[in-house]
């Protein structure tokens, strides 16, 4: 059988006037033990009743009750089995009560002598603990009790009764030891012996043992205040060395800034934690990484306001972290954001996100601002922040500063490492560019002038073969070097840019004219313009360099491209500050890991000595930094090899056409 009552809940519904104190463990020992001495030191032959949660508890008192059984045969002792404990009437009366009754989680002691009177009655108080704690105390704070320990014999009485009938329920049999046991001592008249004075210790231990009650549990409070400060520490360490290792153990700034926000969100216990990379001239920021706990709704991929806001201000003149235990009465929320105008930002973060108190730790390396890290509480009611939180989310956003500044230096070393391997990749196709673009040219005219010098009697026709090769490869070779000028003029930033409004339509007409014109004696594949003058609207660039971009785009197609193929040019509107121009033909294509390289310098699809077109791999290069000059993008599409290409660039609109679109 189990029995779900309480035995304090019993007591408490009789004793109406009582109410429960706190005991630590410690302190129920220290009182048990001096009730024990109390019938170990007299004469008295009293009833003991003694309720133990479990076997192994009891098994530690167990010597202390046989003593107590030489004393008296009213001795009953209750405790939930576990190995060999059971119904016994060997030395005192041994109870087993099932482990699902609710005096497994009680600690009872009842002492009923003609002197004396005390009982002991408290139940076990769970006391949750907080996810931060983590159980890293070393005192188990669920050892607490509540309940009503007193030397009042009416109330003793009352809680023996409760007793004897909770006994009686499962020894039956010792009914008429039972009813002897009520006879003899739940009389309501106290029993006084006349030699023993009134206010005698025996009596009234109460003061002595109250007093040591109150150092004891004194003692536990300060015992336990210390453990929690020690389990804070030590949590930090934790934190911070988990935090540290983490980050150390990637260069990934992304993934440094990941587990910096999942570890301080879940260690400090918080409703949202934030990082986004900013520097102290930045108008806004765009929230990176976040931790969220259930059901707190997501602001990753949010615009952060940092001009005019007094928080960030703050923390940029401070460098110190900005706290703020309640957003509705901060004044740097509702007073100085409103005098900044940054008043509405603050207020729709608060109301959508329920901002209740904002933490803002700016992360600082040298005096260089890396970022800024937010911690939110989006309580109904506002939560303070703690000093040793505040302290360990700047211990920190210090270790995660060190580690950003680690990554960017090792970004920073590859991105040089690639740029080493870009120069010598340049300087090998450099050699073998002049090697071969200068060699061959050269090689031509000088046997063509010395053919030319050596036979006078040379045939007028053969002369003139000669003379138009030579003057050929000299054009080649003139080239050569102007794109070489050319690309190192745009590189070096000294090309004077002439902007002027001009007619996209006529930019193309010239350069596909100049095309024509340059390759008059070869078959060129069909070139068709696509566009429509009326419907485009002016555009705004230095038009000679426009005309340059078009030209070797429209050389790159006629290079690659079969004579019986088919070029095309055609603009379109994209998005009302630009046009987008497309230069597309049906000839070799490109493969799709080359589309990026194509525009790289010296870039040559079938290696530097081993192409059937000839040409210095110059032309894209140039066409991206003359574009890229004006501030638009060029970009390459194929759909593979031997299926053509695409070319896109894009070319500011004049101003007045594009505001006139848009509003």
């Amino acid at each position: 059988m189990s029995i779900s009552n309480s035995v304090v809940e019993q007591l408490l519904a009789i004793c109406t006037g009582w109410r429960p104190q706190m005991y630590f463990k410690s302190s129920l020992t220290a009182l048990s033990h001096a009730m024990e001495d109390l019938v170990l030191n007299d004469s008295d032959t009293p009833l003991v009743i003694a309720s133990f949660q479990r076997e192994r508890f009891y098994r530690q008192e167990a010597h202390r009750y046989k003593r107590i059984s030489r004393k008296s045969d009213q001795v009953y002792v209750l405790a939930a089995p576990e190995t060999d404990f059971s119904h016994d009437s060997t030395d005192y009366e041994t109870v087993a009560f099932e482990p699902t009754d609710a005096l497994a989680q009680e600690w009872h002691l009842v002492i009923i002598g003609q002197n004396y009177a005390s009982c002991l009655i408290c139940r076990e108080k769970n006391i949750p603990v907080s996810p931060k704690e983590n159980n890293q105390t070393t005192i188990d704070p669920n050892r607490r009790f509540e309940g009503i320990w007193t030397f009042d014999r009416q109330v003793t009485i009352t809680a023996a009764q409760i007793m004897l009938d909770r006994i009686g329920i499962y020894r039956p049999e010792l009914e008429s030891k039972l009813a002897q046991a009520r006879q003899l001592y739940l009389s309501t008249v106290e029993k006084v012996n006349s030699g023993i004075p009134i206010d005698s210790p025996l009596t009234n231990p109460d003061p002595f043992v109250q007093r040591l009650v109150t150092y004891l549990q004194a003692g536990q409070y300060k015992l336990l205040k210390a453990n929690k400060s020690l389990a804070a520490k030590q949590r930090k360490e934790q934190l911070l060395n988990s935090v540290s290792d983490a980050v150390r153990r990637s260069l990934n700034t992304k993934q440094i800034l990941q587990v910096a926000v999942q570890k301080l969100g879940e260690g400090v216990g918080v409703c949202r934690c934030i990082i986004y990379r900013c520097h102290e001239d930045d108008t806004v920021a765009t929230v990176d990484r976040e931790f969220n706990s259930p059901g707190i709704k997501s602001v990753r991929g949010q615009q952060w306001q940092l001009a005019n806001n007094p928080l960030f201000e703050e923390a940029i003149a401070t460098t110190e972290t900005i706290r703020v235990d309640n957003t509705l009465e901060d004044e740097r929320i509702t007073k100085l954001a409103l005098e900044k105008g940054t008043h509405k930002f603050f207020q729709n973060l608060i109301q959508n996100y329920s901002i209740s108190s904002w933490l803002l730790v700016p992360i600082f390396y040298h005096g260089k601002l890396l970022g800024v890290l937010e911690l939110h509480h989006c309580e109904a009611e506002p939560i303070p922040w703690k000093k040793h939180d505040v302290a360990l989310v700047d211990a920190i956003a210090t270790q995660v500063g060190v580690a950003l500044i680690q990554a960017e230096a090792y970004a920073d070393l590859e991105h040089l490492n690639q740029q080493l391997e870009a120069l010598d990749r340049t300087r090998s196709n450099l050699v073998a560019i002049v090697g071969h673009e200068l060699r061959t040219p050269l090689s031509t005219i000088q046997v063509c002038l010395e053919s030319l010098a050596s036979e006078p009697d040379m045939p007028t026709e053969l002369s003139e073969v000669m003379l138009d090769t030579a003057l050929s490869d000299a054009e080649r070779m003139r080239n050569l070097v102007q794109d070489f000028l050319t690309l190192s003029r745009l590189e070096g930033g000294a090309v004077e840019w002439n902007l002027e409004t001009l007619s996209i339509s006529e930019c193309i007409d010239l350069a596909v004219s100049n095309v024509k014109a340059r390759n008059h004696s070869t078959k060129l594949p069909q070139i068709d313009n696509l566009t429509t003058p009326e419907d485009l609207p002016l555009i705004q660039v230095d038009g000679e360099w426009l005309v340059e971009v078009l030209a070797k785009l429209l050389d790159n197609a006629c290079k690659f491209t079969q004579a019986d193929g088919k070029i095309a040019i055609a603009v379109q509107t994209n998005g009302g500050k630009t046009l987008e121009v497309t230069v597309s033909d049906t000839g070799r294509g490109i493969e799709t890991n080359s589309l990026e390289t194509v525009f790289d310098r010296f870039y040559q699809e079938e290696g530097a000595l081993r192409r059937s077109a000839g040409g210095t791999g110059l032309g894209l290069a140039i066409c991206r930094q003359i574009v890229k000059n004006w501030g638009g993008e060029i970009w390459a599409e194929s759909p593979g090899k031997d299926r053509g290409s695409i070319f896109h660039f894009t070319i500011p609109i004049k101003a007045a056409n594009y505001k006139s679109q848009s509003f």
